[in-house]
């Protein structure tokens, strides 16, 4: 039975540590299941991106799509900033390691982002990371704030990164106009 971990940092993110089977062929990992969490809807997309050491991708959020992360191959430095407004956690930051340890072990952790959690990843490694999300893509839902904004002051864990257009130009956080900060509790 895979263990699944309310952050005790941000709100309604999980962490999933799922059960690996295997054998002299290999192995076996369920990485998701719908009902691993109490919040969340039925996921209706499947996506992959894959970076090169350095690759900085984030910090985007959404006020109505949930993601699913797991990382099947290299290492990923994961970046959560907490944008809901009002809430438990809002304003907090939580960095952690997903994937192939620096041991060469493999974590096989997943983690679940809410609606309104900021999320971004660092490729420590050449990096594979597969998302599954709960809503279409939405032009209109597909938000960013600044990845090198000191009031988030994430560790991204590079030096030198290579970073797309979008994600140099997303503006801070206390930039984000009102209208476009989700409100705590989050209505989808």
């Amino acid at each position: 039975m895979a263990k699944i971990t309310e952050s005790e940092t941000i709100a309604g993110v999980y962490h999933v540590e799922p059960d690996v089977h295997g054998d002299e062929r290999g192995i076996f990992i369920e990485t998701y299941r719908r009902e691993w969490f109490p919040a969340g809807r039925e996921m209706i997309q499947g996506n992959r991106v894959d970076r090169q050491t350095g690759a900085i991708v984030g910090l985007h959020f959404h006020q109505h799509q949930a993601d699913y992360w797991y990382v099947p191959a290299g290492r990923a430095r994961v970046v959560l900033h907490d944008l809901r407004e009002g809430g438990p956690t809002d304003g907090v930051t939580l960095c952690f390691d997903l994937g192939t340890r620096a041991d060469d072990t493999h974590d096989h952790s997943g983690v679940f982002i809410p609606p309104g959690v900021a999320h971004g990843f660092a490729a420590l490694t050449p990096v594979t990371l597969t998302y599954l999300v709960d809503g279409y893509y939405n032009l209109a839902d597909e938000l960013g704030v600044a990845w090198d904004d000191p009031e988030i002051a994430a560790d991204w864990g590079v030096t030198g990164p290579i970073l797309s257009n979008r994600d140099q130009t997303n503006p801070r956080r206390a930039d984000i106009a009102e209208r476009v900060r989700p409100a705590w509790p989050m209505r989808t």
